[in-house]
């Protein structure tokens, strides 16, 4: 059993975890925003810089699930606190690198602490509170990572900009730190066996493994544009440089507005809180195929990608609480690993494409396979609603002993 942890505790995990959330994000991304400062810097190219990202998510889908078997006995508050200082260590590193394989080092610290991290930390959040509002508590954790790329790596580009590109790295070390404190303050002390969210409510090895798949097909199809949407905005669009920040914003922002509607369904409808998204993406993205030489409409449509991938991977974590055939912790560490494949996926088929056929068909492509992920789900739920029987009921047989007159039924199985 799970110890008694008071709403106000439970309430300051909650914003602890997703702050912490929105600093693993916020990392991850940053060598993106600061590239054309670390490559002359560390005397690099910016495709080595961009390795950074791309070999961060590498080291995550490696890692997850290997490092969630190795901490399964870990209590989580000392496990996440200890994750943390690591984390914290790690971007100090990063910040006194004198030479890009430092770097590239404290880069792969940071991402195992960051696989360790996504694997327990939607149980932790979730296992004080009600099963009935788990879905509204991933929704808030998931603003912190929503905010990230509105916030996060735009702040950090700033301060790099202005005070180097180490600064930045030198305030996620003292975040990290801050966080690690707090975190061993507020996360209470159990066996994560013992944690309310530690099992699925509704465990389904067969629904978990197509979520798993939708989840890969999904952020595949998000990811062939969202990686390369800067060439799409200017190339197909006709967008000038000066407009791509603003336009990145309100893809954010309309990110975090997702995040927080579809918290307000995922108890109640976690289905077609799925499904939903899926629907609104591929809509969007052929929108952007088809229209994406027209700006209103690519602004219009660019927001509407946005809010349905930070939506959809929302209701991925608050249904893999549901379906978890097992520890949630190795489900979730399973989740991190299909959204890490599809971000490399993503990344990968997109620079295929766009040496050739270019950056517009990056949308078709990519609203292809959120269709097909959208499909996956919709055929998983037509067949479990299929196989879900009505229970009937018959009259009982008046000459049993007993039950003659009674008006009593016999349920048919």
């Amino acid at each position: 059993m799970a110890p008694e942890v008071s709403p106000r505790r439970a309430g300051g995990a909650l914003v602890v975890l997703s702050l912490t959330a929105f600093a693993f994000i916020t990392t991850e991304l940053l060598p993106i925003g600061l590239l054309t400062l670390i490559a002359p810097d560390l005397d690099q190219t910016r495709s080595q810089v961009g390795l950074l990202v791309s070999g961060y998510a590498v080291v995550v889908v490696l890692a997850s699930v290997p490092l969630t078997r190795l901490t399964h006995r870990i209590p989580r508050r000392r496990l996440l606190g200890v994750t943390l200082v690591l984390f914290a260590a790690a971007n100090a590193a990063a910040a006194l690198a004198s030479t890009y394989a430092v770097l590239a080092g404290a880069r792969l610290i940071t991402a195992l602490t960051q696989a360790l991290f996504w694997s327990v930390a939607s149980a932790t959040v979730t296992g004080p509170f009600p099963v009935a509002m788990r879905g509204r508590v991933v929704a808030l954790f998931s603003t912190g990572a929503a905010l990230a790329p509105v916030l996060g790596v735009p702040l950090g580009t700033w301060l790099g900009q202005h005070a180097g590109w180490r600064a930045a790295f030198a305030v996620l070390a003292g975040f990290g730190l801050a966080l690690a404190v707090a975190v061993v303050v507020l996360i209470p002390t159990y066996p994560p066996a013992a944690g309310g969210a530690a099992r699925g409510t509704a465990p389904d090895g067969r629904r978990f493994a197509m979520l798993l798949a939708a989840t890969a097909l999904g952020v595949t199809g998000f990811l062939t544009l969202q990686t390369y949407v800067t060439p799409f905005l200017l190339d197909v669009s006709g967008f000038t440089a000066a407009a791509l920040a603003p336009l990145l914003f309100v893809s954010g922002a309309a990110g975090v507005a997702g995040t927080i509607t579809v918290g307000r369904t995922l108890d109640a409808r976690p289905i077609a809180s799925l499904l939903a998204p899926l629907s609104v993406g591929t809509a969007a993205l052929l929108g952007l195929y088809a229209l994406g030489t027209l700006e209103p409409a690519t602004a219009v449509l660019l927001a509407g990608v946005g809010l349905a991938y930070a939506s959809f991977a929302t209701a991925v974590q608050s249904r893999m609480l549901q379906l978890a055939p097992g520890s949630t912790d190795l489900a979730s560490a399973g989740i991190s690993t299909a959204f890490n494949v599809g971000i490399a996926a993503g990344s990968l088929l997109g620079s295929a494409l766009l040496p050739g056929p270019g950056p517009r068909l990056l949308a078709l492509v990519g609203a292809l396979l959120t269709l097909t992920a959208l499909v996956v789900l919709a055929v998983d739920a037509r067949r479990r609603a299929a196989r879900t029987v009505p229970v009937a009921t018959v009259p009982a047989a008046p000459d049993r002993p007993g039950r003659a007159g009674d008006g009593t039924a016999a349920t048919a199985r």
